[in-house]
This record gives C-alpha cells, sequence and structure tokens, in this order.
C-alpha cells in the first residue's frame, strides 16, 4: 500500500475539494493545558513530570517530552518534592490527596469543565442521589469524576446500562456526562434515563462541553457533500473518535490519522471531496500539514465551512500568570 510519500499520485484528473470544518483543533482547555507544562518547563527547568498524557495527542506529548517533559502513569514514578502536573482530563481526590502527602509542587492542568462537572458530582452525592454518570469506561476523565464519589456513583454507556440499573430510591437519581461525547449517541442514553426514572434530576447545565459540541456540528456541516472525511487526532482522543463515529453514522466513510503521512493514497481513489477536521486536542499545523499532502497528490481548492468562532479562554493557575508564556502549540486552525 501506498501513503502520500508515494511516487503513485492517482486522482490527478481535475481539482480535488476540501471541505474545512469549523472550529477544529485546539480548544481552549487543551491550550490552558499545554501552556501550563510549558511555563512550569520555564520557571522551574526539566525534568517537570506530568501524570498521564497532559492532553490525548501523540505530537503534543512528543513535542512536550522533547522539550524535558517526563510523563508518568501514576505519581509513585514521580520523586518526594518534584513538579507534576495533572493533565487536562482531571483526577480523582485520591490522586490529590497522595500528591500532598508526598509533598508533590501540583500545577492542575485540568479543564475547568471538567471541574465543574466533578463540582456537581461531589453536589449530587452530598445530597444523598444516586449519580448517573455516562461516559467510556476506562477513560480517565471517567475515572476521575467517578473518584469525586465512589460510593453515590453509577457508569453507563448505552440505553441498555440503563435499563439495568437498581438505585436504592428511584426518586432521587440525578445524571452528569463526559464532556467529550457524541451529542447525539448521548440523546438516546438520557432519553431511556427518563424514560426509566421520571423524577431523575437534571443537571442545570450541560455537560458536554462546547468545543466537543462545535466540533460535531462543524462536521455536519460538511459530511453530506464529502466522499470521506479525514479527521486529524490519535486513537486515545474520545473527541476525535466520536468525530469519525458521527461522519460514519451518516454513511460517509472516515479515518483518523495522527499526521499526515498516514494517509494512503488508496482511500483518495473517486474522492473528489474530502471532508478535513480535527478533535479538540489536534494541534493545527497538523491541518495544514494535511492540507499540503494532498496538495502533493494533485491541485485542491480549499473551502472552509465555519459554524461558529470560540472566543473562550481559561485563566492559567495563578502560580504561572506571571510567567512568560510561549504558546508554540496554540491558537484556532
Amino acid at each position: 500500500m501506498d501513503d502520500v510519500s508515494s511516487d503513485k499520485h492517482p486522482d490527478r484528473g481535475g481539482t480535488r475539494r476540501i471541505l474545512l470544518a469549523g472550529p477544529r483543533s485546539f480548544c481552549a482547555g487543551v491550550e490552558r493545558a499545554i501552556e501550563i507544562v510549558e511555563r512550569a518547563l520555564q520557571a522551574h527547568g526539566a525534568p517537570v513530570y506530568v501524570r498521564k498524557q497532559i492532553v490525548h495527542n501523540i505530537s503534543v506529548v512528543e513535542d512536550l517530552a522533547a522539550r524535558g517533559a517526563v510523563f508518568v502513569e501514576e505519581l509513585d514514578e514521580v520523586p518526594d518534592g518534584a513538579t507534576v502536573v495533572f493533565s487536562a482530563h482531571g483526577v480523582s481526590p485520591a490522586v490529590r490527596e497522595e500528591a500532598a502527602r508526598r509533598g508533590l509542587d501540583v500545577l492542575d492542568g485540568t479543564c475547568p469543565l471538567v471541574s465543574k462537572v466533578h463540582a456537581k458530582a461531589r453536589r449530587f452525592a452530598d445530597r444523598g442521589d444516586t449519580v448517573v454518570f455516562v461516559g467510556h469506561a476506562g477513560h480517565e476523565e471517567v475515572e476521575g469524576t467517578l473518584g469525586e464519589a465512589p460510593e453515590s456513583m453509577v457508569l453507563v454507556e448505552t440505553a441498555e446500562d440503563v435499563r439495568r440499573l437498581t438505585p436504592e430510591d428511584a426518586e432521587r437519581v440525578s445524571y452528569l456526562t463526559q464532556t467529550t461525547l457524541a451529542v447525539d449517541e448521548t440523546t438516546e442514553v438520557l432519553g431511556a434515563l427518563r424514560e426509566r426514572f421520571p423524577l431523575l434530576h437534571e443537571p442545570p447545565s450541560e455537560d458536554i462541553c462546547y468545543a466537543t459540541t462545535n466540533r460535531q456540528l462543524a462536521l455536519d456541516a460538511v459530511v453530506a457533500e464529502s466522499d470521506l472525511v479525514l479527521v486529524v487526532g490519535s486513537a486515545n482522543s474520545s473527541n476525535s473518535v466520536r468525530l469519525v463515529e458521527l461522519s460514519q453514522r451518516q454513511g460517509t466513510p472516515a479515518r483518523l490519522i495522527d499526521r499526515a503521512a498516514e494517509i494512503r493514497t488508496e482511500w483518495l481513489e473517486g474522492v473528489r471531496t474530502v471532508g478535513l477536521t480535527a478533535g479538540a486536542s489536534a494541534p493545527p499545523a497538523l491541518v495544514d500539514e494535511v492540507i499540503a499532502a494532498l496538495g502533493e497528490l494533485g491541485p485542491v481548492e480549499v473551502e472552509e465551512r465555519r459554524i461558529t468562532d470560540e472566543t473562550v479562554h481559561f485563566e492559567l493557575p495563578s502560580a504561572l500568570r506571571g510567567t512568560a508564556g510561549s504558546r508554540t502549540s496554540g491558537g484556532q486552525s
């Protein structure tokens, strides 16, 4: 099989159209988390330890590792008293307690929108609810949120999971959701919850974050006209995987790629229109590389379909606000 670096250039017979979905790439929470690691490296020097991947993107992780960030799975890999950054996906109270006990210098990269879900989980549990959390088992955001009230929370992924629930008091059930879920699939699960528990307590605001929703709506604006959708993002990026699934549910083939070099020329056979987007943790420069790679296969015209402009910005932790920032990776593509 040939990739885009091959000498074989199919489909040179006409101009290929690229429909560029917007918004795409970095969201405010991802930009904040990456900047925390960058500024920590500037302020403290290497190594700066990061629990888990700071965001779910291999290019971001490799770049920060080359600059002195050390990514670990758990805190027992971090020396006592060292600087450690918590990832954008959040951690459980147990992890925070361990960091305090070890005297670690903690910088919290948790997305503020994830922190809001954590606060709701504590509040709902404190009032005596069984808190149903809609999310994907094993995801770091899910593990951190469930850790806020492990005795009161239960995880569901599907409507069938909802039908198997047996809460202690069916009149005291509330729900929360992972921030990076597919909107349409979550609607089905929430419908099952409302049917099963007529007195269901609903959160005061939507938990699926603005960036996840915007990227799904932006893809909706291009998918019907596309012969193939390319989603730039890593396989462990929940919101990126949801974009692939969304395209496939609407009948358009989709591929998840980390880099332009992963594009296979056989994917493009007979493809005249490519829908292109990127998950919220994928650097904007990777989208530019995909456009350039497609251009090497023949003439292209790029048309952006931007459904909204994102203006959200999150403050850095107070300990870093006075430090100089580099922001080599940020911005909207």
